[in-house]
């Protein structure tokens, strides 16, 4: 497979997604084109790859001895398949957090401006920007439930 290639297009993806949601009006549209387009396109490509790397096809490396544990995920990652497998595992469900952020924080009444740094971390350092929306929510998703 053309790793370099993968590489660059879930990058690609993921990108178009994060502009999307950062600057692109939040309509149903574009909530299904990040959803669909980004997200589930990502999947796809990581069900791909995945199946190449443990199978051992399309020059990929490792298959057939893939272990759940430290040394497994180490001889994972060691090949180029392996880097893009888990790297777009990461760009799929960060954008996946980053869309649910966006939407949640739509219907609670953030502006733009406040949730940008939960997006940008989310994208830079998934649980960062998660966690950090997470506590910053609390406050207002108490208040809508009446507590």
């Amino acid at each position: 497979m053309p790793w370099d290639l993968l590489f660059s297009v879930t990058n690609a993806i993921a990108l178009i997604g994060w502009l999307l949601l950062w600057f692109a009006p939040r309509t149903p549209l574009v909530h299904s084109a990040v959803m669909y387009l980004g997200i589930g396109l990502l999947c796809l490509i990581y069900i791909v790859c995945f199946a190449a790397v443990l199978t051992g096809s399309g020059g990929a490396t490792g298959g057939g001895g893939f272990t759940y544990d430290i040394p497994g995920i180490r001889a994972l990652f060691a090949s180029d398949g392996g880097i893009v497998v888990g790297w777009t595992h990461y760009l799929a469900f960060d954008l996946f957090v980053g869309l649910w952020i966006a939407k949640d924080a739509d219907s609670k009444g953030f502006s733009r401006i406040v949730q940008f740094p939960f997006l940008f971390f989310t994208l830079m350092a998934g649980p960062v920007g998660l966690f950090g929306w997470l506590i910053v929510r609390e406050r207002k998703a108490r208040a809508a439930a009446g507590r």
